[in-house]
């Protein structure tokens, strides 16, 4: 959910009157043969007309899926726990303006950036989409968070006009999966775990990870299959290490705050009592692509990581 502060839906009311007088220079005029696309979102038809030149993105995945596919966009959100893009996806992008971050879109910056196209997360609130509907076609996916990221990510790709060069490139990831499985010993558990300030938290066996560790052969712990549509568990106490604990363990932290608790935790009997870690089966892995990110190309540095780790 992206909640918006008063002061700034007063802001992005002023902006939007101004965006209606000035629509006639400020927005994007299709051809009338240009192409149009009928979208099915989560608040009702959307139609898109063309190639969009001016996409903003306010979903992770949506600006992964963006670049995957060779486009550009002028605008997205700051990556979870940081202040700028996400690093695995910073080489790709070029000149892209922060407009907010993963709670809070910035409405006045969205608005300069005179987007032809807006890409928001599922479960964006109705209230937010009627004001970033006024400046663009605005697609919402009706998908939960922990749908398959294909199946998440497939309104966007439409939305672009890109579903051929997507389908291409797909291929290239089942291709990959198929190798991987072939190559690593079948069964092995897994748990993915983001370290926050607060503690650890178990990521759903759901989520982009768990769907890719589990295509290759692997299987989740209980607490991350069990865990519904619920993106991640609760904090855990150390003295629930256990729920955690597989052959393999990958842990993430989005900031020194996670990284400094982690530290700490490692000195615990609790910790050291792990399977994993007697094993020496702990990864540490970037939080931003390995809990957050869900795309194609996060798809492609997740099993990059398996295949180094996993077939050293």
């Amino acid at each position: 959910m992206l909640p918006v502060s008063a002061p700034t839906r007063r802001r992005a009311l002023i902006a939007l009157f101004s965006f209606s007088t000035a629509c006639a220079f400020a927005c994007v005029a299709w051809p009338a043969s240009a192409n149009q696309r009928a979208l099915e979102t989560a608040y009702g038809k959307v139609v898109v007309t063309g190639e969009p030149q001016r996409v903003v993105t306010l979903d992770e995945g949506a600006l992964d899926t963006v670049l995957a596919v060779g486009m550009q966009p002028v605008g997205s959100i700051a990556a979870r726990g940081a202040t700028g893009l996400p690093d695995y996806l910073q080489n790709l992008a070029k000149d892209v303006a922060i407009v907010g971050n993963t709670r809070e879109p910035n409405l006045e910056a969205i608005f300069a950036q005179r987007p032809d196209l807006i890409l928001a997360p599922p479960g964006l609130e109705k209230r937010i989409y009627d004001l970033l509907s006024k400046m663009a076609p605005t697609i919402v996916p009706s998908t939960t968070t922990t749908a398959p990221w294909r199946e998440r990510n497939a309104l966007y790709v439409e939305a672009l006009g890109k579903s051929d060069v997507m389908r291409k490139r797909l291929q290239s990831i089942d291709e990959r999966i198929t190798n991987l499985r072939s190559r690593l010993k079948p069964g092995q558990s897994f748990s993915v775990v983001r370290w926050n300030p607060q503690g650890p938290i178990a990521m759903s066996a759901k989520l982009i990870t768990g769907q890719l560790l589990t295509a290759i052969g692997m299987k989740s712990t209980d607490l991350a299959a069990g865990l519904g549509d619920r993106p991640h568990s609760d904090t855990l106490s150390l003295e629930n290490l256990g729920r955690i604990d597989a052959d393999w363990l990958f842990i993430a932290t989005l900031n020194e705050q996670g990284e400094a608790t982690l530290e700490a935790a490692r000195k615990q009997p609790a910790f050291t009592r792990l399977g994993a870690v007697r094993g020496d089966r702990v990864v540490m892995v970037d939080g931003q692509v390995w809990t957050s990110a869900t795309g194609l190309l996060a798809a492609l540095k997740i099993l990059s990581d398996i295949e180094r780790v996993m077939l050293k």
